[in-house]
């Protein structure tokens, strides 16, 4: 690597087959395809990576779904298999989160690590550090609710060419989309602006809860390796101050434990011209929902960081429809390490 360590990060957008079919993959692998190449990275944290079951054995016409689901073999991430054929990503090494089973992929938006650096150790983390939050329903004394992640965190330690070990955290936090509500819809509307407001009140605890499941995470490497090379990248779903990424960074300004410095993550994003940090286009905002947060460590040998992001397009346009490509810019960095 000569010394250089380009990291990036992409959503992908629901990308890849689903049991169910889906839309066709050529022409999502045609738009997203320049750009992976144009990230010229060793390492990649995505998101939004679908997988699809195939038959152990050949089906019959007269079978249902649900016989045909028992005879389905382990889930693959076929799509991005081909999406990274015939690309220098081709030989990486590679993980794939687990489902929230822990026993499997998802058929949806899994995360992905590809690497060109030797992965020495990897593990899918679903509430390994933070329990499911139980929540009482608003004007309710005996009505709770059980809220779990959407999907679990990706972790991988990497081998740099000096025997030091690279910590990639790859997520993809909730989304700022209120969670159902028992009773608080008819017909797939909302009853009212409370049961929504009370939904979009527990998405926002979901997102800073597995904030916070990372920084624990994160803590515990700092533990271990008190100089830790630590990166977190994905789609936070969040931006400036917003409580999931003030949990994540620790920033020593808001804890004022000067002593622990150390453990504060810097987010590279603010190194972009304002006129080009953003990662996403909504509703006439330009916003930056994706991030790479990285230790004090590794930050001392940071260079520069881009968004790939002139391709956007807003995704509420008309023309949203029929992108092929994701409304979502990748993110690389680079590194003197």
């Amino acid at each position: 690597m000569s010394g250089t360590l380009r990291l990036a990060t992409f959503n992908l957008e629901s990308f890849g087959d689903g049991d169910r079919g889906g839309p066709p993959l050529e022409p999502r692998v045609a738009a997203l395809r320049p750009l992976l190449l144009a990230l010229q990275a060793d390492v990649i944290c995505l998101q939004e990576v679908n997988a699809a079951a195939r038959p152990n054995v050949a089906g019959k016409a007269d079978q249902s779904d649900r016989e045909r689901d028992r005879m389905r073999g382990p889930r693959r991430p076929e799509g991005l298999e081909v999406l990274l054929a015939e690309t220098p990503y081709a030989e990486a090494a590679r993980c794939v989160s687990l489902g929230v089973t822990g026993t499997h992929l998802a058929d949806r938006h899994n995360l992905a690590i590809i690497s060109r650096l030797p992965i020495r150790s990897w593990q899918s983390l679903y509430h390994a550090f933070v329990p499911p939050l139980t929540l009482t329903l608003a004007g309710s004394t005996d009505t709770t609710i059980t809220r779990s992640f959407d999907r679990p965190l990706l972790s991988a330690a990497l081998e740099l060419a000096d025997g030091r070990l690279l910590h990639v955290i790859d997520l993809h936090l909730r989304a700022p989309l209120a969670a159902a509500i028992p009773g608080g819809k008819a017909a797939g509307a909302w009853r009212s602006t409370a049961a929504w407001a009370e939904g979009l009140h527990h998405a926002t605890l979901l997102r800073s809860a597995q904030a916070l499941e990372a920084r624990l995470l994160v803590e515990r490497i700092f533990d271990a390796e008190p100089e830790a090379l630590v990166a977190v990248c994905g789609d936070f779903n969040a931006e400036g101050e917003a409580a999931a990424l003030e949990i994540l960074t620790a920033p020593t300004a808001k804890t004022g434990l000067t002593a622990q410095a150390g453990r504060a993550l810097v987010p590279l994003d603010p190194g972009l011209p304002p006129e080009r940090r953003f990662s996403l286009r909504h509703a006439g905002r330009a916003l930056m929902v994706d991030h790479i947060l990285v230790s004090p460590a590794l930050f001392a040998g940071y260079r520069r960081i881009d968004s790939l992001n002139a391709h956007l397009i807003d995704d509420c346009a008309r023309a949203a429809a029929r992108e092929p490509g994701s409304f979502h810019a990748p993110l690389v960095a680079e590194f003197a390490v």
